[in-house]
C-alpha cells in the first residue's frame, strides 16, 4: 500500500510493526532449553558430588574406628599375654616369700634371697602387678578368697585375721584373689 507524502509529493510505503523472524525465536527457545538442560546437569552433578563427599567422610570415619578398634584389640592382646607371664611367675614369688620367712643361720644366703625377691617383685610391679592389701581390711568376696572362717567375738565380723597367700591385680584386673583367714561372728 502506497501513500503519498504530503510534504514533498513522494510516495512512501506504510511501515508495519516489525515481527521477529521465525529463526530467532527458535534460537531463543533452543538456548533456553540448553540452559535448562545445563542447569539440571549442574544440579545433578552437585548432588552427586555431595553424595560422594558424604560417602568419603563415612568411609574415613569407619576406617578411623577400625584403626582404633584394631589398636585397642592389639593392646588388650598384649596385656593378656603379659598377664599370663605374670601369672606364671606368681608361684615363684610365693616361694621366695615362704623362703624368706624361714629362719636361717646363714644370714648372707637369706640376704641374697631377699635381694632376688625384691628385684623380681619390682620388675613385676613395673609391668603392672599390684598386691592386694589385706592388712586391717574387711573381707571383700570380689578380691578375697576365705580359706578359713573362725568364729570369734574378739574381732568384728568379716575382719581379715591372717593372709595365707597374697592376692594380686594386674593393671586393674584381678589376677589372683588373696587367700585369707576371716573372723565370723554368729
Amino acid at each position: 500500500m502506497e501513500r503519498e507524502d504530503t510534504n514533498n509529493g513522494v510516495a512512501t510505503e506504510e511501515l508495519q510493526p516489525v515481527s521477529e523472524p521465525a529463526g530467532e525465536a527458535s534460537e531463543q527457545r533452543e538456548a533456553s532449553a540448553e540452559i535448562a538442560k545445563l542447569t539440571a546437569e549442574r544440579d545433578r552433578l552437585s548432588r552427586e558430588k555431595a553424595e560422594l563427599q558424604d560417602l568419603l567422610q563415612r568411609r574415613q570415619a569407619e576406617f578411623e574406628n577400625f584403626r582404633r578398634r584394631a589398636e585397642r584389640e592389639r593392646s588388650e592382646l598384649f596385656e593378656f599375654a603379659t598377664m599370663d607371664v605374670v601369672k606364671t611367675l606368681l608361684p615363684i614369688l610365693d616361694d621366695f616369700e615362704r623362703a624368706l620367712k624361714v629362719e636361717s643361720p646363714d644370714r648372707e644366703y637369706a640376704r641374697g634371697m631377699e635381694l632376688i625377691y625384691q628385684r623380681l617383685f619390682e620388675a613385676l610391679k613395673k609391668m603392672g602387678l599390684e598386691p592386694i592389701s589385706t592388712e586391717g581390711a574387711l573381707f571383700n568376696p570380689h578380691v578375697h578368697h576365705a580359706v578359713e572362717m573362725v568364729d570369734t567375738n574378739e574381732h568384728p565380723d568379716q575382719t581379715i585375721l591372717e593372709e595365707y597367700q597374697r592376692g594380686y591385680n594386674f593393671k586393674g584386673r584381678l589376677v589372683r584373689p588373696a587367700m585369707l583367714k576371716v573372723a565370723v561372728n554368729q
